[in-house]
């Protein structure tokens, strides 16, 4: 199956999906930043977030977002959650073939949303829609190391669809239903990435990270149940899965800001060192006033909340955590 693909965002992802896709597909890759897309056509390199890959000869570069999408069958939404309604709004009317999925994870800013909300307020009820999720480093997807991932839509069809024609010999999509689920399991595992970057950072040993992992995968899935998301979404790809890889690997920017937090350096230091969006920064102040508002108990999340916006010491709130009351395991 071979389709019209344009991917909105040339960050490591887009980019990553864009070189990805290239290879059975036609796709081009929109930057708004006209500067950026002429530094990559000359050199067919993306050297601000991929610069040790070549950008396929097959894929189109272009700065034009309405040439960009003019002939597309689907549109990717390669932005970070922030641009996500923005990227939205300035779309141009689109063909009556063209679907679209969004990549971002995390919850919106002051309103709380989840991504399929913001684009329910954004886009025409009559666009496919989906969100594709999972286990993913960018740098992995583009060099065709072996990933896989879930793609979720309402439509049952158009997800089954989307999935088998994303699908590559390294890269394997299974469909679901399931949105919420989807999209709770790639927030909420951001803001545990900070805690096991904490973890790790204050030395606190294995056993340590995996009880962090395993508790905080409880509290993915008590909060996804409370939104309507089935709980054996997050125990697939979209949940466990991504929880496991953004825990551990050296490449989670969310766990290096844990990481980074335990060697005294400010939050703005932090990002500005980083370069790229670590979205658990952001999602952590929205999933804690959503579980408080729903009186879903989630510490492992508050604890992350009160270090970064209540800048209560660590030490402090690790002992808080360990002192908790003696509750039996799959209640609190």
């Amino acid at each position: 199956m071979n389709m019209n693909i344009s991917v909105i965002g040339a960050g490591a992802w887009g980019t990553a999906m864009a070189i990805s896709l290239s290879a059975q597909h036609h796709v081009t890759l929109y930057a708004r930043n006209a500067k950026q897309i002429e530094a990559m056509q000359a050199t067919r390199v993306n050297r601000a977030y991929l610069p040790d890959l070549t950008l396929p000869a097959a894929l189109m570069l272009s700065a034009d977002l309405i040439s960009a999408v003019a002939n597309a069958e689907l549109i990717i939404l390669a932005v970070p959650l922030s641009a996500l309604r923005s990227t939205l709004k300035a779309l141009p009317s689109l063909n009556d073939k063209a679907g679209v999925v969004w990549l971002c994870k995390g919850l919106e800013a002051n309103s709380g949303l989840l991504p399929h909300q913001v684009v329910a307020e954004e886009l025409a009820a009559s666009v496919p829609r989906a969100v594709l999720s999972g286990p993913s480093f960018a740098l992995e997807v583009a060099k065709g190391l072996p990933t896989a991932l879930t793609l979720a839509s309402s439509d049952a069809e158009f997800a089954r669809h989307i999935a088998k024609a994303l699908r590559a010999p390294h890269l394997r999509v299974y469909a679901s239903t399931d949105v919420v689920g989807v999209e709770i399991g790639g927030a909420v595992k951001n803001v545990l990435a900070i805690a096991a970057g904490i973890s790790d950072g204050m030395g606190l040993g294995l056993n340590a990270r995996a009880a962090l992992m395993t508790r905080g995968l409880a509290e993915i899935s008590r909060l996804g149940v409370a939104l309507g998301g089935r709980a054996e979404t997050l125990m697939g790809l979209s949940g466990a899965g991504d929880l496991i890889l953004t825990c551990t690997g050296d490449l989670s920017r969310n766990r290096q800001v844990g990481l980074l937090l335990t060697q005294q350096h400010s939050l703005p230091e932090i990002m500005r060192r980083l370069g790229h969006v670590a979205e658990g920064v952001y999602s952590v102040r929205e999933v804690y006033q959503l579980a408080q508002r729903l009186n879903v108990p989630m510490p492992i999340c508050a604890a992350v909340y009160r270090i970064i916006y209540e800048h209560v010491p660590v030490k402090e709130v690790l002992a808080e955590l360990l002192n908790r009351p003696v509750h039996t395991e799959f209640d609190q």
